[in-house]
């Protein structure tokens, strides 16, 4: 995702629901714009990577990899990189920019994943549960193929950012779908997210198995304010993103294996 902090354009408006989400329609406009864009390129990636810390040589997958800058990222830091998305287009993109670097999968994350169980140290999923009403089976999944000890590191549209540009307020307790249309170079397209008040979050994580080690609300990499002067200063006093580190309990013995 790479909404600023601003009220989307067409908050709240009824999509299609055959429509909405539909990334292989805008994986072009859509990877152009992430490539390069404040909230995604200064600010979410690298609060990834500061979360993630040293790498090198660790199985990481990227769930909900896109067009794979994250995965290039990580790559490049000398981790094991597999990649998995659900737009065929997004992952083209993906293997134009990493070559046969990174193993990609075409997979949905309400469904089973291809893996065996404790196949990664890390599972990266960058702005990807917010689209999901139910995580319960796809957090169950990331678990199973997360080794003991392991790491799920996890960025959502913040809580109280659906919750405070809706008019009138939903009930925050709640878990509830909201829509709206983003623009790429004139191109509208409608999306559909899922906002959840925090503790729905944390007890979802606590529930799949996983030890909250982190939340996190960081700020935007000091080169943004030269870059975006304007909106530089917005998204330093506003919430926009959260993140969370979970971890894998390490095993009975105490054997990250």
């Amino acid at each position: 995702m790479n909404r600023l902090t601003d009220v989307p354009e067409n908050f709240d408006q009824p999509a299609d629901p055959a429509r909405a989400n539909d990334y292989d329609s805008f994986a072009e406009a859509y990877s152009a714009e992430n490539e390069h864009s404040l909230v995604n390129a200064y600010y979410e990636r690298p609060a990834m990577l500061a979360l993630a810390g040293d790498v090198a040589g660790r199985r990481i997958l990227d769930a909900g990899c896109g067009s794979g800058p994250l995965s290039a990222a990580l790559r490049d830091r000398g981790a094991v990189v597999t990649g998995i998305d659900a737009s065929a287009g997004m992952l083209a993109l993906a293997r134009r920019r990493l070559g046969d670097d990174v193993a990609l999968h075409r997979v949905d994350l309400r469904d089973r994943l291809p893996f065996d169980d404790g196949a990664f140290d890390d599972v990266v999923a960058s702005l990807v549960l917010h689209y999901l009403e139910d995580w319960a089976p796809t957090l169950a999944e990331l678990r199973r193929v997360l080794r003991p000890g392991g790491r799920l590191i996890a960025s959502v549209d913040h809580p109280f950012v659906a919750y405070t540009i809706q008019d009138p307020r939903p009930d925050y307790f709640a878990t509830t779908s909201y829509t709206f249309d983003w623009t790429f170079n004139g191109q509208s397209v409608p999306m559909r997210f899922w906002r959840r008040p925090m503790h729905a979050m944390t007890d979802a994580f606590t529930a799949a198995g996983f030890r909250l080690a982190v939340i996190s609300e960081p700020q935007p990499a000091p080169a943004a304010r030269e870059l975006f002067p304007d909106d530089f200063h917005d998204l330093s006093i506003k919430t926009n993103f959260l993140f969370f580190v979970l971890e894998v309990p390490p095993s009975a013995t105490g054997a990250d294996d």
